[in-house]
């Protein structure tokens, strides 16, 4: 039987349709706080994660997400004093619910902004990067594609230093001074062959004539029919879901009390198109997964 293919379906997709994805997704989920705006947003965005990357997906979510959307939650209400529901009174300022409300409600749209980023990232690739963005502005492309893997690459670094400062007896064994001597000697060693890797790699790419006029580019990316079709029922459902909330369709107000716009048939359609559109990475990879066992069987 053949290996299943390393990436999901929407993963093969080309970059201007990823891109085009994620673009209207951030852009469609900014702009409301309703509670099923926000649960959809956030329930998606953890779903997706999960089929990428498992269980380290559920580690951030629970380790990170979970944390910062409660602290989020109990410190808007130390600052922010409106609403007609009053708690409890903490030095003198009133502690009001609809507060911490708001709190929680920014709480998980940061949240789900943040997990649709981590989604965003393996599938931005460096090719991907300079194939949008190359012949726009090569600064710009070369600025995020150096961004998308200086992260993991100096971890992996990070990593090896570590390892190599052990091998040779120099580990933090002993107090917090000695540890802190030992990471500031392992920072050094990180930045200097950070560093050197960089004016290697700025030397190579002007003997190679990066950003000279003229110079041409390869790439592999090719924009199809499916590609075309799947563009256009993006930016169809993108546009039905903001007329949802463009409209205020999907308006809450919070202060000083909670009101929710009531069920309306713009309501029900808008909302019915932003969740298509959020769980469309996952179909599509599920529709792929199907085709491929389909064909290993009939091999």
């Amino acid at each position: 039987m053949r290996a299943p293919p390393r990436e999901g379906g929407f993963a093969r997709c080309h970059p201007l349709v990823t891109f085009a994805y994620f673009a209207a997704l951030v852009v469609a989920s900014v702009f409301s706080l309703h509670p099923l705006l926000l649960g959809l947003t956030f329930c998606s965005a953890l779903l997706y994660a999960l089929l990428q990357r498992g269980a380290a997906a559920l580690r951030l979510a629970l380790l990170f997400l979970l944390p910062a959307v409660v602290l989020t939650a109990l410190i808007n209400p130390l600052f922010n004093h409106r609403g007609a529901t009053v708690l409890f009174y903490l030095a003198d300022n009133p502690m009001t619910a609809e507060a911490f409300l708001y709190g929680l409600a920014t709480g998980v749209l940061m949240g789900g902004i943040l997990l649709w980023f981590s989604c965003m990232g393996p599938l931005f690739r460096s090719d991907k990067v300079v194939y949008l963005f190359g012949r726009v502005s090569p600064a710009l492309s070369l600025t995020l594609s150096i961004c998308l893997r200086f992260v993991p690459l100096l971890k992996a670094r990070f990593g090896e230093v570590s390892m190599g400062q052990r091998c040779l007896g120099r580990g933090g064994q002993g107090g917090p001074l000695s540890r802190l001597r030992v990471f500031g000697r392992e920072l050094s060693i990180l930045l200097s062959w950070s560093l050197e890797a960089a004016i290697a790699t700025s030397d190579s790419m002007e003997a190679r004539g990066y950003g000279l006029k003229g110079r041409t580019s390869f790439h592999t990316f090719r924009f199809t029919r499916q590609d075309g079709a799947l563009l256009g029922l993006i930016g169809g459902l993108f546009a039905a879901a903001c007329t949802g909330i463009f409209s205020g369709a999907w308006e809450v107000a919070f202060y000083p009390k909670i009101v929710f716009p009531p069920a309306s048939p713009l309501f029900v359609c808008s909302a019915a198109a932003y969740g298509a559109l959020l769980l469309l990475p996952p179909l599509i990879n599920w529709k792929g997964e199907r085709q491929w066992k389909r064909s290993a069987v009939s091999d």
